[in-house]
């Protein structure tokens, strides 16, 4: 007699196991706990086998007989269902190993080793937000150019068009990896990049007239929040490091008696030597007393184990209202760069290797570390003593 619903649902536990038959053997088991567990009797290769459909109620009597019906079909011809669905499991499994998320991830954990941590976020976020929830589970090799560049245009959409050129930029690497990895044949962002709308390039703002920098100092001579964030603003102009390397610059770096600071530009790459002159060693002894018991120079306001906040020095510029399309924090590096070489005369050599640029020719980065060292320290002298003559 075959089984109802309403025998399915009015079956309760015993105290051993036991089977409520349908059809064709298919029948429900009720375990001692009160589980409902679907399961197929049937005969291959001239043994009795079982076959694991599921559970009551999530699989209902209609879907458990639909699963008979396939598995007796296999049976027809000369499949066994359950061979069938462990290989089944397996391509799903498969699926999972080779799906963009899965790959990107990976790609993503190895690179973390030598990005700082802010880039390795920024990336990380663009490709959760903007990526996942459309082709991160599909495995890489089923995606297909058309379905690349929709992606990319809904971006473009939000007018975001340098974000849309760097998220094809980051899947791009996920392919090499995929490629390298044996889970992809192609890298298809490569057949998308003539498509996205062309980014107009803009140069960071930075004053650049020397009247106007003299202007600048005295507004930060006369910057009215507090003494951690006025020195950094100081000392950016002195140094023109990249803002995030003078926000997490740590005091165990600094060597106020050898008058150097050394750091990492990149992880795993070769230290930065930036000279201090006179003026920047007056800072950072200014400094001292108040954040020296802190590992940063500049640690955050709300706790001394995280540096300042990424926003410091450009909402301290905003506070003095200086506009975003006239200053950022990037800009007292074009600063220095312009001014250093139309207006002092600076070597071009000297000021590309000490803002920590890829100099050209054979001798490569170990030329960048360590060369014109003397020269550069000299450098850095004129440059404050330059910006002092102009406040004067």
């Amino acid at each position: 007699m075959a089984l109802t619903n309403v025998a399915i649902d009015n079956a309760k536990s015993r105290d051993k196991n036991y089977r409520l038959y349908d059809e064709k053997g298919l029948y429900l088991e009720v375990t001692t706990a009160g589980g409902k567990l679907w399961r197929l009797k049937y005969r291959f290769g001239g043994k009795e086998k079982r076959l694991a459909i599921g559970s009551y109620p999530e699989i209902g009597l209609k879907l458990a007989r639909e699963a008979r019906d396939s598995a007796r079909s296999l049976l027809a011809n000369g499949v066994d269902p359950s061979a069938y669905k462990k290989l089944q499991k397996a391509a799903q499994t498969k699926h999972i190993d080779d799906a963009f998320e899965t790959l990107a991830r990976e790609w993503h954990t190895g690179q973390s080793r030598v990005w700082s941590a802010i880039h390795s976020k920024n990336v990380l976020d663009r490709l959760t937000l903007n990526v996942f929830p459309y082709v991160g589970k599909e495995p890489i090799e089923d995606i297909t150019v058309p379905e690349l560049l929709k992606l990319l245009r809904r971006i473009e959409d939000r007018e975001a068009y340098e974000t849309a050129h760097r998220i094809l930029g980051n899947i791009g690497k996920v392919y090499q990896y995929a490629i390298a990895s044996g889970k992809a044949e192609r890298n298809i962002a490569l057949d998308v990049k003539g498509a996205l709308q062309p980014v107009k390039r803009k140069h960071l703002a930075a004053v650049t007239e020397p009247s106007r920098v003299r202007e600048l100092l005295h507004m930060i001579d006369g910057y009215a929040g507090t003494l951690t964030v006025q020195c950094a603003l100081k000392l950016a102009s002195l140094v023109f490091v990249r803002p995030g390397e003078l926000r997490t610059a740590r005091w165990a770096e600094i060597d106020l008696d050898a008058a150097e600071w050394r750091f990492k530009a990149s992880k795993g790459g070769p230290k930065h030597i930036v000279p201090l002159s006179r003026q920047a060693i007056d800072i950072l002894k200014t400094l001292h007393p108040l954040t020296g018991r802190s590992d940063y120079v500049f640690p955050n306001a709300r706790s001394n184990l995280r540096p300042m906040s990424n926003n410091a020095v450009l909402a301290a510029l905003r506070r003095m209202e200086i506009s975003k399309e006239e200053m950022t924090g990037h800009g007292f590096r074009a600063m220095a760069r312009t001014i250093m070489d139309e207006v002092l005369g600076i070597r071009a050599d000297f000021l590309e290797h000490q803002l920590a640029h890829k100099v050209a020719g054979p001798m490569g980065r170990a030329y960048n570390r360590t060369s014109h060292l003397a020269d550069r320290k000299e450098m850095m002298q004129i440059w404050a003593d330059y910006l002092d003559e102009l406040k004067a």
